[in-house]
């Protein structure tokens, strides 16, 4: 139950397929999965998000004490422009982070807060927002696919152990398929195409079976892998949770689906 540490006092790490905006306000099955996982997590001290809203040249972490709420999307009702997630950061977690992360330079910055990929899921998560939150950016410098570029991202993610050991409940927020030019924007129980099932079944295989290897190297899945990561900002942050996982960590499905037939809403808990 929530407030309880875990077994070994290492926190779990978390991959949330947060999807659209809408979700801020909807009562469906994803967000009600949301809602269970607040609940039934160890507490932790902090929480960090690896945002795919956040991509920067280099790597950066919010080290405000209160971090403002982004409302980094336009068109939607005036109800999601009027939600707030007051929580407050966590310089010092976030300054470990900086420290722990030897691959390349972690800096602080003053320039963003919380959007969406943070604030949309922890509202349901955690809605008395009490727990300090602060997110990681993703370097983009390279936005243009190769393995050695996937490795590297891989390779830094996996410096950030300590955290896990410190109380930081990481979250990778993203979502394994992801292609708004073929978006059934008016439909969110749209039938999802068959290359984004194709895909989506591929990488559950691959999760379950411990082979990051082909996750890293997602083009060797096969053509729908185009499809079905047109840009990597929502697909990279996955690879950070499973660059997480340690030797004889279980894998846990929270949340399967999709919504607009070609957003994947797959979810999973690592530890």
């Amino acid at each position: 139950m929530s407030g309880e540490t875990s077994d070994n006092g290492k926190m779990p790490v978390l991959f949330i397929g947060h999807g659209s905006p809408m979700n801020i306000i909807q009562d469906n099955s994803y967000t009600q999965s949301l809602v269970k996982l607040g609940k039934e997590l160890p507490r932790p001290e902090a929480i960090m998000v690896v945002s795919a809203h956040w991509m920067t040249d280099g790597t950066y972490v919010t080290c405000d004490e209160k971090p403002r709420t982004i409302y980094d999307f336009y068109g939607f009702p005036r109800e999601l422009y009027n939600v707030d997630y007051p929580s407050p950061g966590s310089p010092e977690k976030a300054e470990l982070a900086c420290r722990t992360v030897k691959k390349e330079p972690v800096e602080c910055s003053d320039q963003w807060g919380l959007d969406h990929a943070s604030w949309a899921v922890l509202r349901h998560m955690y809605p008395e927002a009490d727990i300090p939150v602060f997110e990681m950016s993703i370097d983009y410098s390279f936005n243009e696919w190769h393995p050695k570029m996937m490795q590297h991202h891989y390779d830094m993610a996996t410096e950030l152990r300590e955290l896990r050991e410190q109380g930081v409940l990481i979250i990778g927020s993203g979502n394994i398929v992801h292609n708004l030019g073929l978006i059934d924007f008016m439909n969110v129980n749209a039938k999802p195409y068959e290359w984004a099932v194709e895909f989506d079944e591929k990488v559950k295989a691959n999760l379950l079976s411990g082979n990051h290897r082909d996750l890293i190297e997602y083009l060797n899945m096969g053509e729908t892998a185009k499809l079905a990561v047109p840009t990597l900002d929502h697909y990279l942050p996955m690879i950070y949770t499973i660059a997480l996982q340690e030797k004889g960590e279980t894998l846990e499905f929270t949340h399967e689906g999709f919504q607009h037939a070609s957003v994947s809403m797959r979810c999973f808990k690592i530890g």
